[in-house]
């Protein structure tokens, strides 16, 4: 994985949106619990200032003209958490879907969940079910959630369905297995954000995630504003995609993702 670790302050000037924005921003959203431990407050703040925090990347998500968001939420290894923990990050989901779901609408979001609903208590399986489809039609942002959601999981699900389905095996290929992961029919993302400086992918879109720009700050995520977005989306603008050809086979200021298949 190759990224760039990006200092977190913020010029005083005015950033100016770049003309080459990503259409597919995926962020694994970092650092709730050290941002709360450096103010000698409890972790449950923490991701209550992270969920918080949210709202202002949406919006600027909206802004900036990108298409579609997907934001780790909580993965399959998270269930190891404390109980108390697993407990609050449910109960902050329930409590976003309650809260946010009449104005994300009205904003045009629509939602989508990635990830498996099995184990997640049945009254909050319904609350997601129904604001996927409260919102399905909206088209200015695809917000994607990724609640309950792994890498591998996600690879290992899709491979059971295509078992399931009765494929033969010489039929299989890139894009079938595709059509069969969580985001089907999205294109991969552009660009991958890590907040909170750790350089590591997590188990997140780890098939979709394959050529995507990584870009890593030391900003935790209750902090990473909209001037922190726009940072990254300026850095990714500065990108050179090869999508594994040489310099010299890519044109300096063409965009493989508009020719490459997803």
């Amino acid at each position: 994985m190759a990224a760039n670790v990006v200092d977190p302050s913020v010029t005083a000037a005015p950033l100016a949106l770049p003309e080459r924005v990503p259409r597919h921003v995926a962020i694994i959203m970092d650092g709730n619990g050290r941002w709360a431990a450096a103010r000698g407050l409890p972790r449950s703040e923490g991701h209550r200032q992270g969920t918080e925090n949210l709202r202002t990347i949406i919006r600027a998500a909206v802004e900036f003209g990108v298409e579609i968001l997907t934001i780790y939420a909580f993965s399959t290894e998270n269930w190891g958490r404390p109980r108390r923990e697993v407990r609050l990050l449910l109960k902050i989901l329930e409590m976003v879907i309650d809260r946010e779901l009449r104005e994300l609408h009205s904003n045009g979001v629509q939602i989508r969940h990635i990830g498996e609903l099995d184990g997640i208590p049945p009254g909050i399986q319904r609350k997601v079910i129904h604001a996927c489809e409260y919102t399905r039609h909206n088209t200015r942002l695809i917000l994607n959630v990724a609640f309950n959601y792994g890498g591998r999981d996600e690879i290992v699900h899709a491979v059971r369905r295509i078992v399931q389905d009765g494929i033969p095996s010489d039929s299989i290929n890139e894009d079938l297995i595709a059509s069969y992961l969580y985001t089907s029919g999205l294109p991969d993302p552009d660009l991958i954000i890590r907040t909170s400086g750790e350089l590591r992918v997590s188990n997140f879109l780890i098939w979709q995630g394959s050529y995507s720009e990584y870009y890593a700050t030391d900003t935790l995520w209750p902090d990473f504003n909209r001037e922190q977005f726009l940072l990254a989306l300026i850095d990714f603008s500065k990108r050179r995609r090869r999508f594994g050809l040489t310099a010299a086979q890519v044109e300096d200021d063409h965009d493989l993702s508009e020719t490459l298949p997803s």
